[in-house]
């Protein structure tokens, strides 16, 4: 069983781990029982690499990490560790050395950027009003009401925080390209995609959401991973 990867888990900014809900359910119905989702505290870069870096640590065998949204960026700053085998991307960021999610997104700024709106604390939200139209469109209404409302607000510097040493250089990876993403512009996904070489692309019509959208497709793609690294 140690050869078994475990599959963890790691959310992106107005969001917690429960964002993961249905992919969690789909790995569980196909029989994957190894299966860890990280809480993030969204307040740097380097907080949230350490928690989750400290989760991987706790993994007694090799591990396929998943992230989502900026959680991408947290597994390429994570990543690097002995025991991960894979890196699946999920609508998310990938930055190269230098670079931070604020920078990718103001070099293509996704279609819902002017729905972000900072408050006097320092913290960077996602509007209730626009959170639907903006974040998961293709979810019902009541569903993204309750991401609205419980969305997990980050330290707005944390998307200025810059990657150190990106592990995607060294490591497996799986994309999916989320065509309708309004969080991140469809084309700096397909551009951080395409300079990691991954081992799959995956394009789906979908929302920033995909992971509760899609859930299906997205595990898919992580089983993919699974498989090719299994030991």
């Amino acid at each position: 069983m140690a050869d078994k990867p475990t599959i963890v888990l790691v959310h992106g900014f107005w969001g917690g781990a429960a964002h993961w809900a249905n992919v969690i359910v789909e790995l569980n119905k196909r029989g994957h029982d190894r299966i860890r989702a990280v809480e993030n505290p969204l307040t740097s870069l380097a907080d949230d690499a350490e928690r989750t870096r400290k989760m991987i640590q706790q993994v007694d065998g090799p591990v396929v990490l998943v992230g989502h949204s900026y959680g991408g960026a947290v597994i390429t700053e994570a990543g690097d560790l002995p025991n991960v085998v894979a890196l699946v991307y999920v609508a998310a960021f990938a930055p190269d050395a230098g670079e931070s999610p604020g920078g990718i997104s103001q070099e293509l700024p996704p279609a819902a950027i002017e729905n972000l709106a900072p408050d006097s604390d320092g913290y960077l939200w996602l509007r209730q009003d626009k959170f639907h139209e903006s974040f998961a469109q293709d979810l019902a209404p009541d569903e993204a009401l309750v991401m609205a409302v419980t969305q997990k607000a980050p330290l707005a510097s944390a998307f200025g925080d810059n990657v150190t040493a990106p592990a995607w250089r060294n490591k497996p990876v799986w994309y999916q390209v989320s065509t309708e993403d309004r969080m991140i512009h469809p084309d700096n996904e397909r551009r951080m995609a395409r300079r990691m070489n991954p081992r799959r692309t995956v394009e789906l019509d979908a929302s920033h959401a995909s992971l509760a959208s899609r859930a299906e497709e997205v595990v898919d793609l992580i089983e993919e991973a699974v498989r090719e690294t299994a030991g």
